[in-house]
């Protein structure tokens, strides 16, 4: 797979083993049973290459795996589209209880620490596939595993001098910590918070469009190029240095929201990887379609939440997506940040 031509390659440092449970009326304290169970690989990288495979783009996705489950591939259908590196140790859970007509519970397993050979691996392994897919564009998405050796977090500043080297972009899709650190480094060229994840980077509550957007360019003015800041229900706001883009979709009916960000990314990438723009163009001030990849991006977010997986089956159903140039700053979220 590491061979095949692509404009997307993919990491996924802490990749997990999902189990998503179906249930009808759930029973807190009891014994509930469930109507049907279904089990995936998975992980944010791993998603946006399931969503990109879906429209030809082959986007190989790197996973370090833990080794006690050597059959986890073939049994859960990435024989394909996975670059996979085996490294000591167990593949984490996630389990999802999806209710229906009610809330979707989520319970995520902390990522399994690597050692720091491993680390350095996975490293190289990601380099070698980028270079040999011709890639433009590396997602690095998901949380990130500490280092054995160190007990903190793994060090992605080896990869970012590599692509940039490379010429390559990378979109950086985490949280928590990992996401203030790269925050405030500005390495990447895409960072795709949520609303919460945006307040917490900046430090402070988010209750308008004006607010989303000045909290946005603070990651600009470190050397993020895009933020794509994910507001559920209000859509998204895509911001650059000089302009911002609102899109949306109209009312959905939300059945499963595990693994729609990733598809947001997925739709972006889909719109942007495969052609580039001056730098110097008035419209976007960056080297890709700013505006089609956000109002993509919501369409495919929208496709997501309306099936039941953490994954995206298909593109059945895409809905008009409405794009907003330069939004009204005094517009409030519908659902506000507060920090």
């Amino acid at each position: 797979m590491s061979d095949i031509k692509s404009p997307v390659v993919t990491l996924t440092p802490a990749p997990t083993l999902d189990r998503t449970y179906y249930v009808h009326d759930l029973v807190e304290g009891g014994v509930n049973r469930a109507d049907g169970v279904v089990e995936e690989l998975a992980g944010k990288g791993i998603n946006v290459t399931k969503g990109l495979n879906l429209v030809g783009m082959a986007a190989p996705g790197v996973v370090p795996i833990g080794n006690s489950d050597p059959s986890v591939l073939a049994r859960t259908g990435h024989t394909e589209s996975l670059v996979p590196l085996w490294v000591d140790g167990t593949l984490r859970v996630s389990t999802t209880m999806v209710i229906k007509d009610g809330a979707t519970t989520k319970v995520n397993e902390a990522p399994r620490p690597l050692s720091s050979e491993d680390w350095k691996s996975v490293v190289d392994l990601t380099i070698e596939t980028v270079r040999k897919s011709g890639a433009k564009w590396l997602v690095i998405a998901g949380a990130l595993p500490n280092d054995l050796s160190t007990g903190t977090y793994v060090d992605l500043q080896p990869i970012f001098d590599a692509m940039k080297t490379m010429g390559v972009r990378v979109a950086l899709d985490t949280s928590g910590e990992p996401l203030q650190i790269w925050a405030r480094k500005g390495a990447a060229s895409v960072m795709k918070p949520n609303a919460e994840e945006l307040a917490s980077a900046v430090g402070r509550s988010l209750h308008t469009n004006g607010d989303v957007i000045d909290a946005a360019r603070e990651l600009c003015a470190a050397g993020v190029e895009c933020v794509l800041a994910s507001l559920g229900p209000d859509g998204m706001i895509a911001v650059t240095k000089d302009h911002s883009w609102a899109a949306r979709t109209p009312p959905i009916k939300v059945i499963n929201t595990v693994g729609a960000g990733d598809s947001t990314l997925a739709g972006f990438l889909s719109a942007v990887a495969e052609s580039t723009t001056a730098e110097a163009d008035e419209r976007y001030g960056v080297g890709f379609d700013v505006p089609k990849g956000v109002t993509t991006a919501v369409q495919w977010g929208a496709v997501a939440v309306q099936q039941p997986t953490s994954g995206l089956q298909n593109l059945d159903g895409m809905p008009e997506a409405f794009l907003t140039v330069e939004p009204n700053r005094e517009e409030p979220l519908g659902e506000p940040a507060i920090i």
